[in-house]
């Protein structure tokens, strides 16, 4: 008994407990607020900075912090000195922010990390129309894959009138009164200058409990990052082994621990599993002997950093070998589509999916483009560009190449062939 207390009381000081995603029209503040909670800036990518806007998953951990003098909702921070009465505040848990892309023509990868949050921050910008496109299809993908549980952010009110302002809100409820998320909290902030920061991390608390993790099953993680952490003109002797980034489904890992890769790295025309070993393990800003479901984490491992870098990974599950779901290379998936195609501006209907069309197919953290051979009532067969590594029942999002862009219209569920 006194060996579950330890763990338990190192995991909540140690490692983040849940992973919030940051979602939402492109520029309307997902980073931002990142920065505003965290003190990070999420896009670090050349391209990202080059562009400002989010490219690739950005990752930040918090901590959440409550004044043990100051009344609600003012006790609540994310410094470790009470910003009311400086007073030193009481660590009361962690989290994982992952801040995905608001870009249309990215919409991929923020489905990629929709799978690996336990609760989402959907921001809306105050001096925009609501809904835009963006914010539709992302809610529309978080409704697919199961999330129920939402905070939205009406941000940018330090650049709009009172008017403005309340116009915007009941625009913001009317779009969520049509989702599952009618009842789901809206915050009035200002991410650049944190106003009402103390609200959001009280509604965090209370909207956000950490779900009961089962550490008996075989452990997955999901890889949404892989690099290559040695600087150009590093030693042969000097070298570090790759580095793989994400968030575990379920079960631990250990440091030291023998760990499979599927579905592997393309060798000439064949995907080849990997093998390696866990030689360490960071999360929360801390090295730790044992991972588990909570957070964004990142694990040390001996893979040679040609195979991880510039996330040639991403996409992967992680398991102990042999203990991991299997590999597809073609897929029967029961359909099920949406009647008018989500984020499109003049609402176009969702035509019924051809034989040879080619759809872009998401599940994990993994992203695919399916080419289509056969075709029943309600199910259809795809021959995939890439493999994936899934259990049988998991959903999938299925998307359609419309113009210039992948269209989200709906969902399927993997079946035996």
């Amino acid at each position: 008994m006194a060996q579950k207390k330890t763990i338990k009381k190192e995991h909540k000081e140690k490692q983040p407990e849940i992973s919030i995603g940051m979602i939402g029209h492109v520029d309307h503040g997902k980073t931002t607020l990142v920065q505003s909670l965290s003190g990070k800036w999420a896009d670090t990518h050349s391209e990202e900075i080059k562009r400002g806007i989010t490219i690739r998953l950005g990752y930040a951990d918090i901590s959440l912090y409550k004044c043990p003098k100051c009344k609600e909702p003012q006790c609540y921070g994310a410094t470790k000195k009470c910003l009311s009465c400086a007073s030193e505040c009481e660590l009361i848990r962690k989290a994982s922010l992952v801040d995905a892309p608001g870009h249309e023509s990215l919409m991929a990868t923020m489905l990629c990390g929709a799978t690996i949050i336990d609760g989402a921050i959907l921001l809306v910008a105050a001096n925009e129309e609501c809904p835009q496109p963006q914010t539709q299809e992302h809610l529309m993908a978080l409704e697919m894959i199961g999330l129920d549980k939402i905070i939205v952010i009406q941000n940018k009110i330090d650049l709009v009138t009172e008017e403005k302002a309340m116009q915007n809100y009941n625009q913001i409820k009317k779009f969520l009164k049509e989702t599952k998320f009618k009842d789901a909290p809206i915050i009035p902030m200002s991410a650049l200058h944190s106003i009402n920061m103390d609200v959001l991390i009280q509604t965090i608390q209370e909207k956000f409990p950490t779900p009961k993790r089962d550490l008996t099953k075989d452990p997955i993680m999901l890889v949404a990052r892989s690099f290559d952490i040695n600087k150009p003109g590093t030693a042969i002797d000097k070298l570090q082994g790759g580095v793989l980034g994400g968030a575990i489904k379920q079960g631990k890992f250990k440091q030291n621990d023998e760990i499979e890769i599927l579905p592997g790295c393309l060798e000439g025309k064949k995907w080849k599993q990997l093998t390696t070993k866990i030689t360490s393990i960071v999360a929360g800003g801390s090295r730790l002997k044992e991972i588990y479901p909570g957070g964004s984490m990142a694990i040390m491992t001996e893979l040679d950093p040609s195979i991880v870098k510039s996330d040639q990974l991403v996409g992967s599950v992680i398991g102990h070998p042999g203990k991991l779901p299997p590999v597809w290379n073609e897929i029967n998936l029961e359909a099920h589509l949406l009647k008018r195609v989500v984020g499109a501006k003049d609402k176009l209907i969702v035509e019924p999916i051809k034989k040879t069309e080619f759809l872009m197919l998401n599940v994990n953290s993994a992203a695919t483009v399916g080419i289509v051979q056969e075709i029943s009532k309600k199910s259809i067969k795809c021959i995939l560009r890439k493999p994936i590594c899934a259990e049988k029942g998991a959903k999938m999002t299925i998307s359609r190449r419309l113009g210039q862009r992948w269209r989200l219209i709906g969902y399927g569920i993997i079946k035996e062939h």
